[in-house]
């Protein structure tokens, strides 16, 4: 569903993810991992439209280049890890933003009985209905993070973006927010493009990896038939050895 070949990207004229080629395929959740400043979330941006790249990026069929942004936007939501916040929104009408791509008369346009039922669904799906009248200001980082989940949710895409989504969550809501991205894959033509730190989240959750190393790929793998050497290689560290012990703490 996703097809991004040869990409390069980076900041000021200086490269950081260098010829880069990669797929994600539909019902299947791919994670990219690597060390810190790799590229994974320059690349992300870049898929994203939020930074100039060169290369080919194709989704559901659209060339996200030039395909118009409401189509766009229709097709691909994306979630960063820190969200800036401006305006006491609350947490229903933060939601319902998700809505405006499909509205035809955009931003502006007044909402539909449907779009209320998709956001109410998509509140009680990250547990937050009975906070949709808070305004976001008065969140915790972890609560904010899941109302612009439950946003992306809402946008109804194809594909999801998703940069560092279990930042500021707890152990439980970590487990929950990837049961929800493996029930929302699972349901129709949607795949989701997630870069993580957790590697043990990664290797529960993911059907296919993405490694990267200085900018490039390593290597695109099913995360079945992972080689964990390849970890100790981006990681620089005994990956394996650092996960036994910290087991051995549990026996």
């Amino acid at each position: 569903m996703l097809h991004a070949e040869h990409i390069t990207c980076g900041y000021g004229g200086k490269p950081v993810v260098r010829d880069l080629s990669f797929s994600a395929h539909r019902g299947q959740i791919l994670c990219i991992l690597g060390a810190n400043g790799c590229g994974k979330t320059t690349l992300l941006r870049a898929v994203a439209g939020l930074l100039p790249s060169t290369g080919s990026i194709r989704a559901a069929g659209l060339d996200l280049r030039t395909a118009p942004r409401r189509q766009v936007a229709q097709t691909v939501a994306f979630l960063s890890q820190m969200s800036n916040l401006y305006f006491s929104y609350t947490v229903y009408q933060t939601v319902e933003m998700g809505r405006y791509a499909h509205r035809s008369s955009g931003f502006l346009g007044g909402a539909s009985a449907g779009d209320g039922e998709m956001v109410r669904a998509c509140l009680e799906q990250t547990g937050l209905w009975e906070l949709r009248n808070q305004p976001i200001t008065a969140l915790s980082g972890g609560q904010l993070q899941r109302v612009f989940l439950a946003r992306v949710f809402a946008q109804d895409p194809k594909i999801i973006l998703l940069d560092e989504p279990t930042n500021h969550l707890d152990l439980k809501y970590q487990i929950e927010l990837m049961e929800q991205l493996r029930r929302w894959v699972s349901q129709g033509e949607r795949c989701v493009v997630g870069v993580l730190h957790d590697v043990n989240l990664a290797l529960n959750y993911a059907d296919q990896l993405l490694l990267m190393q200085d900018g490039q790929a390593l290597c695109q793998t099913a995360a079945d038939n992972l080689n964990p050497a390849l970890l100790d290689q981006i990681y620089d560290l005994d990956v394996r050895g650092y996960m036994r012990r910290a087991l051995q703490r549990w026996e």
